[in-house]
């Protein structure tokens, strides 16, 4: 199956662990900075309104060049017609997922180890989200932090592109990058920073950097 393009960084909308900042707000900050996708997530809103959030970013991605994807929730992103889901372990399987949304939709699998990440991979995931790389506070992690030579050893055994997440900033992203990460996911350090855009803007400049 052809490779979907999944870009380089990933902002993760988080309403959460911030509050200056709504969804919408997060996601047009984020695109203006340079992110290639939002991924929207909100496990507590009522269904209802979450539609109304994917619709509404859905269409700053179309008109600022990114794409949205919807985690957790498959059944958003059929209604939105948003650019794909990002799935976890807990969530639709990835065959159920493909059927709703079809072959064109992209759909992400969270995978913290090579052989979770092996079956999403035989089971039609487009890119494997991996992590954590570093500790992170915006989710417990029981396990500790994989670090980005787990990144390589990783990339090894898969076909489809490694998205990076966990603690990442504009001072670590360059190493994962440089470990072989495809692309790299980021919530804190985009949605928590004082200035979102130019955080944004400043991750993707030593994205260029560490890549080139």
């Amino acid at each position: 199956m052809r490779k979907k393009h999944i870009g380089q960084l990933c902002a993760i909308t988080d309403t959460h662990i911030q509050s200056r900042f709504s969804h919408v707000e997060l996601a047009r900050l984020a695109l203006q900075g340079g992110a290639d996708i939002i991924q929207l997530r909100d496990k507590t809103l009522p269904t209802s309104e979450l539609f109304c959030i994917a619709k509404e970013i859905l269409t700053l991605c179309q008109a600022l060049g990114g794409k949205l994807i919807i985690n957790d929730r498959a059944d958003i992103a059929l209604a939105a017609d948003a650019d794909g889901v990002h799935l976890g372990q807990d969530d639709l399987p990835i065959a159920e997922a493909r059927k709703l949304l079809g072959e064109n939709k992209i759909i992400g699998a969270t995978a913290s180890t090579l052989a979770l990440a092996k079956q999403a991979e035989f089971d039609g995931a487009d890119y494997i989200g991996f992590g954590h790389i570093f500790p992170t506070s915006t989710k417990h992690k029981p396990e500790p932090p994989k670090g980005v030579l787990a990144i390589s050893e990783i990339k090894k055994s898969l076909r489809i592109p490694v998205m990076a997440i966990g603690g990442i900033d504009y001072e670590n992203i360059g190493e994962v990058m440089r470990a072989g990460a495809d692309s790299a996911a980021v919530v804190s350090a985009i949605c928590c920073a004082e200035n979102p855009e130019a955080a944004t803007q400043e991750i993707k400049k030593q994205i260029a950097e560490a890549i080139k």
